[in-house]
């Protein structure tokens, strides 16, 4: 029994020491000395006594480099039974590494209880060391403080810890106060760690000039000394500056060590115009022999280098040539294929790499996100049945979280519910980037706001992240009233000052179908908004038809908060330009865009040769798309689409024929087929057709339905028919184009018919389908089956009638010269949609030359738009009907007095 007790003694003492934070050392004295035998003290006080303090020391040293708790805690027992807790050297080190195992208790518990019996400045630093290690600088800086006030002395060492924690938490303010106290006590004279301190704090705390400073007026300076100025320089994103302190130690008498070449290819691979150094570097790497050291973080460096360049051979090559190779060099091989788009080796040397190192969380994160940005779905489950074999989802959540992520980037959502139903550990992360998956699939939006209501309700709190990830599934106006919650709980978590969350709340208010509300927000966060923020406003207005919304947030944002437009921005302002007509505002931003020298941009140009055909300036048009270096298929479809759109067919097929590198689009086949339709030309538009049929594009529903309706208007019903029943059939555009298409030729009753086989089919009625039958009523002539129609649209079909079809009406009882019965109807439909009704009412006059009716109407249309010139025209040719040329003649003066012009007239012929 005696032989056991000692074990038993040392189990217990063990178990007491464990506990985080506890006052360790006396507790141990009073079990020791109530509990153990007197002879087994004796022996074992003996056997200790001969133990020295050195040997647990260094084994402390080991233990906390390695951050073991168990292993510092077991020495701790040992140091108390020998009674060596006792000797400042071992209490130090005791209290040092249980910081280095982050073990703030315990060595704040060791820190309170020696200070009694010795309060030396070792101790006091040792005790500031542990809190700055733990992050807990405040902490630290009252201790500091309390040490200056109760011990009365430090050293330089004190404020060379000091400093590495204001360095640690960006503490300008202190790291400049601890700088005066050294200069003050001289403690800098010859303590070339505490300048080197000085550098490195300046630098990390954003302060690189008052760094470089230090740095020029150091009275020596080691390795370290460059190194931190080095590594500050590209702290502060100054990469070049980097390259040239390198290049200035290299003239020094101190040779670069692993630290200078990591810092310098780090700075390297961070601008294009330093690759040629990077590799003078890699020179230098292999005339030092450090391309094959133990460490290998020159060569990991030189890895990461080539990878930054798109260079993954000549990592490869680096890695091969490593004797000595490490975890971290095969992450940083594995990381530079990955992000080089060449995941297929990099599966393969994961796989190589199992026989030398096993994989660790980045190196699993890394492949993960791979496969995932590449929708390798079966490479990404092989990884996954590694992770499940090695058990490795219980060590980290970033493995699980990372394998949702793959999952529905490979639309695997349901995958993606399981792994994370299963998942031993969940963060918040694991439930935002099951919302986050869930939005992005626009089908699957109600499981991202009921997963929302679940993670509420466990009571986790939401981050920046999490409405982020929320916000966006609201995107139409049946979800407002959550997106509206969504706000109320960013004022609540205090996000509401974040510009991210405001932005996506803007996105969400305007996709909701509430402008307003999102110009309402804007202007909360003006002193903090950004370009972001003011895009989403124009983009989002110009959306809406607020142009003159857009361009008042344009001008402010310019002129009142100096944020400079970008290409999104100057899109959205061109296209308002031009479907407002104000063409000297337009001309004035195609000015600053050339001053800001952003004509670079594809997007920009074709959003200027867009903004110029809406003013009819073909010729301005032609000279900026001759002026574009580079033009992309979406230049030359504005010119086709542009031409046409100004009724210029012949332009557009020139156009079409002289399209250099680009092979035409869909789009450029539909504005091809509607400048044959212009021109009436059957032979080129049989032609387009020829190509339509050997590039396979005869199913695309759009260039269908512009065939049926270029056969149509070109005489050939009847092919028109053919290809409606070969090929557009399927669409809801090619059954309006033939419904149309038999309207035009005066066969309104076949337009019925087809209009109730659309119906039989199963495809869904539009308001452009009833805008076809209407019109094919009015052609043929059939008034009571045009009224039955309209009334069915919004009975049956529940289609709220527009202008569009208004006009159909008033055209239908204009032909048939009912116009009393026109006009009782225009004027009894809401006054905000009269102008283009009343328009086709004038038309109507003009066409059974009703004087009467034409001038009342005329008047009433000048009243409200005085400058439109159509409106003389069509009265000055009605009293030319009727032959009065005195009152027609006085309607063209009023024309020319006003200084307006007439809208030129085209002929297809010759």
């Amino acid at each position: 029994m005696r032989l056991r007790t000692p074990r038993l003694l040392a189990t217990k003492l063990r178990q007491i020491s464990s506990a985080p934070g506890s006052p360790a050392t006396l507790t141990a004295r009073v079990y020791y000395s109530q509990h153990a035998p007197a002879a087994d003290a004796h022996r074992l006080l003996d056997e200790t006594a001969r133990r020295r303090s050195g040997t647990i020391v260094r084994a402390l040293a080991a233990s906390s480099s390695a951050g073991d708790t168990n292993a510092v805690s077991s020495l701790h027992c040992a140091s108390l039974k020998s009674g060596a807790v006792l000797d400042p050297p071992v209490r130090t080190s005791l209290l040092t590494a249980y910081a280095r195992a982050r073990d703030a208790g315990a060595a704040w518990a060791l820190f309170g209880e020696a200070t009694v019996a010795a309060s030396d400045v070792i101790m006091w630093n040792a005790a500031i060391g542990a809190l700055t290690l733990c992050r807990r600088y405040d902490d630290a800086a009252a201790l500091f403080r309390r040490m200056a006030r109760e011990l009365g002395e430090f050293d330089s060492t004190t404020v060379l810890v000091m400093l590495s924690g204001a360095s640690r938490v960006g503490n300008l303010r202190h790291g400049m106060a601890l700088h005066c106290i050294a200069a003050k006590r001289c403690l800098d004279a010859d303590h070339l760690s505490l300048w080197n301190a000085l550098v490195d704090m300046y630098a990390k705390c954003g302060d690189f000039y008052s760094s470089e400073v230090v740095f020029q007026s150091m009275p020596c300076r080691d390795t370290t000394s460059w190194n931190s100025v080095m590594g500050g320089s590209i702290f502060n994103g100054l990469a070049e500056v980097s390259a040239w302190y390198f290049k200035e130690m290299t003239r020094s008498i101190l040779q670069p060590d692993q630290v200078s070449l990591s810092s310098v290819l780090s700075a390297c691979s961070h601008l294009d115009d330093l690759f040629s150094f990077g590799e003078s570097v890699h020179s230098c790497v292999v005339k030092l022999g450090y391309e094959d050291t133990a460490s290998c973080s020159a060569a990991n460096s030189l890895m990461t280098f080539y990878s930054e360049f798109g260079l993954p051979e000549a990592a490869e090559k680096v890695f091969a040539s490593a004797l000595n190779r490490n975890l971290i060099s095969w992450n940083a091989l594995i990381k530079g294929l990955v992000e080089n788009e060449r995941v297929s080796e990099a599966l393969t040397a994961l796989w190589e790499m199992r026989m030398e190192n096993q994989p660790d969380v980045a190196t699993l994160v890394t492949i993960i996100s791979g496969c995932g940005d590449q929708g390798l779905l079966s490479e990404g489950k092989a990884v996954h049945g590694y992770i499940i074999r090695k058990r490795l989802l219980h060590e980290e959540p970033s493995v699980g979280n990372s394998l949702l992520d793959l999952y529905f980037k490979c639309e695997e959502p349901s995958t993606a519910s399981l792994l994370f139903r299963t998942m031993p550990r969940r963060d918040l992360i694991s439930w935002n980037t099951m919302i986050s998956g869930y939005t992005r699939n626009e089908s699957m939006r109600e499981e991202a706001q009921s997963m929302f209501n679940v993670l509420l309700s466990e009571g986790l709190r939401c981050n920046l992240t999490t409405m982020l990830a929320i916000i966006p599934s609201c995107s139409n106006p049946e979800e407002l009233s959550f997106g509206k919650s969504l706000h109320s709980f960013s004022l609540k978590y205090g996000l509401a000052s974040e510009v991210s969350a405001v932005n996506a709340l803007m996105h969400m208010y305007i996709s909701c179908g509430d402008p307003l509300a999102a110009i309402s927000l804007v202007e909360r966060i003006i002193p903090v908004s950004d370009i972001v923020s003011w895009n989403t406003i124009i983009v989002g207005c110009t959306q809406n038809g607020l142009y003159k919304d857009a361009l008042e947030a344009f001008q402010f944002m310019h002129s009142s908060l100096a944020i400079n437009p970008d290409s999104i921005t100057l899109v959205s302002i061109l296209s308002a330009c031009g479907y407002l007509n104000m063409r000297s505002l337009g001309k004035s931003i195609h000015c600053m865009i050339l001053k800001q020298l952003l004509l670079s941009n594809l997007r920009v140009k074709n959003a200027l040769l867009a903004m110029y055909f809406r003013y009819g300036d073909t010729r301005s048009a032609e000279l900026v798309f001759y002026s574009l270096g580079d033009k992309n298929l979406c230049s030359w479809n504005c010119m086709i689409s542009g031409f046409v759109q100004n009724n210029k067919g012949r332009r557009a097929l020139q156009f079409y024929q002289n399209m250099e590198g680009c092979v035409p689009s869909e789009i450029s086949i539909v504005g091809i087929i509607c400048a044959c339709t212009q021109l009436g030309d059957h032979r080129q538009g049989k032609s387009i057709h020829g190509h339509v049929v050997r590039s396979g594009l005869q199913n695309n529903a759009f260039i269908s339905a512009s065939l049926i309706d270029m056969y149509c208007k070109c005489g050939r019903l009847d092919i028109a028919v053919r290809v409606f029943e070969t090929f557009a059939a399927k669409s809801i555009a090619g059954w309006n184009s033939m419904i149309s298409a038999f309207g035009f030729h005066g066969h309104g009753l076949k337009s019925i018919e087809l209009f109730w086989k659309m119906n039989d089919s199963g495809t869904k009625a539009t308001r452009s389908t009833f805008i076809a039958l209407l019109s094919a009523c009015s052609h043929s002539g059939l008034i009571d089956e045009g009224w039955k129609y309209y009334h069915l649209m919004s009975e049956k079909f529940g289609i709220i009638p527009t202008p569009e079809h208004h006009v159909c009406i008033v055209d239908m009882l204009g032909r048939a010269g009912r116009l009393q019965e026109a006009q009782k109807f225009v004027e009894s439909l809401p006054s905000k949609q009269a102008h283009g009704v009343w328009g086709a009412l004038l038309n109507a006059c003009s066409s059974k030359s009703e004087v009467k009716m034409g001038e009342s109407v005329a008047n009433h249309l000048l009243h409200l738009e005085p400058e439109n010139s159509g409106y003389y025209v069509t009265i000055s040719n009605l009293y030319a009907y009727r032959d009065m040329w005195s009152d027609a003649v006085r309607a063209r003066a009023v024309l020319q007095d006003k200084r307006l012009m007439k809208a030129p007239g085209h002929s297809i012929v010759g």
